[in-house]
């Protein structure tokens, strides 16, 4: 038994990601020198591909595809970003000196979309075997209990962060790994410590980095004036950030949202996507969806997201199997963080992390990966229990 109603909420959202991806690209066609529907016809090949992708792997079995599926992710796209930085330049995209996509058949693919739905797998299998309840564990314990996970992730958290300099998908894996920790089964104190942990990493990356200090500044710059001014000024003066750092994108994404107001501006009347924000199709696609649709635009987005969202997590709150429980449930935290830290980046409210909004943002990679975590979910779907007062159907 699969979930219509979901399989209908992503395809909505991947339909609206197409249409977006035509109308916020304005500006870039013509930079670029393509064609007016470029960016949209590439979207709707990947959306079409994505919707296939989901219906055929909810027609699979899976007590014997779900594994290989999910291992074939992890394995081969670990394999990919260890070996991008030593691939010729004809066959990997690289920007500001990181390799992040491989060419093929003039596409480009990012490994790293691909292998967060297999890390995400990989947890929900080996918890379900290593892991369970804490059982009055101690907390040196549960360290010991989590410390080939702990080594798991560094490893990648270095390709991630130094080889590819991409901090903001460490960001949304980290704190997807922590919640399923504690849904695997951990105490709350160990959820704690590691999360202090955590954050001191994320510190020492931000330093590490003189782009990162850059970007972590000009968002203060931003929200210093209405933070600072709860502090003594002898305080607030060590704290400000000279007047020089503009925070560009965030100020003219909150532009474009202000000017949206209820209702928005009108489908292609935006103006916020003509050069002021770079590529509005992709990481800003919701400041654009604001400004053309309004608050109303981004409220019926939101509600089917959540709407999508609660059916992954009503698929996992049915499963027997401790491993499509905790699968589904680091799907949808997956899709969840990223939604989010999008949002509070182009709001202002965190820095911005180049995340792109799951399903709405331009770029095939990121659809078709989702597209799979959804699929496997509706696959694993199939073994949920069932109720007489479900609304689900055969697929």
């Amino acid at each position: 038994m699969t979930d219509r109603t979901l399989f209908t909420l992503v395809s909505v959202l991947i339909g609206i990601g197409i249409f977006l991806s035509y109308t916020l690209s304005v500006y870039a066609t013509l930079l670029f020198g393509v064609n007016e529907f470029h960016f949209a016809i590439r979207q709707v090949i990947f959306g079409f591909l994505s919707i296939f992708i989901i219906w055929l792997l909810a027609q699979g079995d899976p007590d014997k595809h779900l594994t290989p599926i999910g291992f074939t992710l992890f394995i081969g796209s670990t394999i990919l970003m260890v070996a991008m930085p030593f691939l010729p330049e004809f066959l990997v995209s690289a920007v500001g000196g990181a390799k992040r996509w491989i060419k093929i058949f003039g596409f480009s693919i990012a490994p790293v979309e691909f292998f967060k739905i297999g890390f995400v797998y990989f947890l929900a299998w080996s918890f379900s075997r290593r892991l369970g309840h804490h059982d009055g564990m101690g907390v040196k314990d549960e360290y010991i209990r989590f410390a080939p996970y702990g080594i798991v992730f560094v490893g990648a958290m270095f390709i991630i962060a130094f080889v590819q300099n991409d901090l903001g998908q460490v960001v949304v894996l980290g704190l997807t790994l922590l919640f399923m920790l504690m849904f695997a089964g951990s105490s709350f104190r160990f959820f704690l410590t590691l999360l202090v942990g955590t954050f001191m990493f994320f510190i020492f990356f931000i330093f590490t980095a003189e782009h990162r200090i850059i970007r972590i500044k000009s968002w203060w710059a931003l929200a210093q004036n209405s933070v600072l001014e709860i502090f003594p000024e002898s305080i607030a003066s060590q704290l400000r950030v000279p007047t020089e750092v503009e925070p560009y994108q965030i100020g003219h994404s909150l532009n474009a949202i202000h000017n949206g107001g209820l209702l928005g501006t009108g489908l292609a009347n935006g103006t916020f996507k003509l050069g002021f924000l770079s590529e509005v199709h992709t990481d800003f696609v919701l400041a654009g969806l604001a400004e053309e649709f309004g608050f109303v635009g981004v409220l019926v987005v939101v509600v089917i997201f959540m709407w999508m969202l609660q059916r992954i997590f009503k698929v996992a709150n049915r499963s027997e199997d401790s491993s499509i429980y905790l699968f589904s449930i680091g799907i949808g935290l997956l899709l969840a963080f990223a939604f989010l830290v999008n949002a509070y980046g182009i709001s202002g409210i965190t820095p911005i992390k180049g995340i792109s909004v799951p399903f709405l943002s331009y770029g095939g990679s990121a659809v078709l990966a989702a597209s799979i975590g959804i699929g496997m979910v509706l696959m694993g779907s199939k073994k949920a229990k069932m109720r007489e007062d479900d609304i689900w159907r055969d697929a």
